[in-house]
């Protein structure tokens, strides 16, 4: 087995050494002994092979699909606890972007895991058994920042400067983000992919009146709908 692991490698550096045609394709099989075969050519006896364009590549094809960004391979769980925590799904996606580039298997110096880069205390607080599990560390990581932006009156900046740096942090510069270079470049990335957040409509007023025992009328405002 080991020989043809060898046999294999060797022939794929080969292969990307050289140069590739534009419609190169690379068929694989297994022959009567179960070697992997590699080939540029299709077996013989066999149908026509459906293959598909590799995103980013003029080159190449496979006989898989391939997403055009690693990160649609998470877009439905994304989407479906945006919506139960009410988060706009654009910025979940900035998070897991500029936190993990969308590897589950992201490790930081600092020991925070997984695609939304849940350090282990807090993973263990949002109930998160497995931070390398995708389902599980987005779920956790939603949550959590839809307590941050809870705790912040749905203020994403502070959010997010509460996420990179911690909540502490941020009280420490008096409810601010915090002036740490690594802080403000993440709130940076995270809006510029995010993109910025809806505009709120403006609050309705409605228009009153106090009439004074001297008959006087004073007109009043209010936020508040006359009942």
């Amino acid at each position: 087995m080991r020989n043809n692991l060898l046999l294999i490698g060797s022939f794929v550096a080969a292969s990307l050494a050289a140069a590739v045609p534009a419609d190169a394709q690379i068929y694989s099989w297994r022959d009567d002994a179960g070697t992997l075969v590699l080939s540029n050519n299709p077996r013989e006896g066999t149908a026509p092979v459906l293959s598909y364009a590799v995103p980013k590549t003029d080159a190449v094809r496979a006989t898989r699909s391939a997403p055009a960004a690693q990160g649609r391979l998470y877009d439905e769980v994304i989407v479906e606890h945006s919506k139960m925590h009410n988060i706009r799904p654009d910025l979940v996606r900035a998070v897991v972007q500029v936190e993990s580039a969308f590897n589950p298997y992201a490790v930081s110096p600092k020991g925070a895991q997984g695609l939304m880069q849940l350090m282990p205390a807090t993973a263990r607080a949002l109930g998160v058994s497995n931070p390398f599990n995708p389902l599980d560390n987005i779920r956790g990581g939603v949550r959590y920042l839809r307590q941050l932006l809870d705790r912040y009156d749905n203020d994403e900046v502070l959010a997010l400067a509460a996420y990179n740096a911690g909540p502490e942090a941020v009280a420490k510069y008096g409810q601010k983000v915090p002036p740490y270079r690594e802080t403000r470049n993440y709130v940076t990335k995270v809006n510029e992919i995010a993109g910025a957040p809806p505009s709120k409509p403006a609050p309705q007023v409605y228009r009153g009146a106090d009439v004074t025992a001297d008959g006087r009328v004073i007109p009043k405002y209010t936020d508040k709908k006359p009942q």
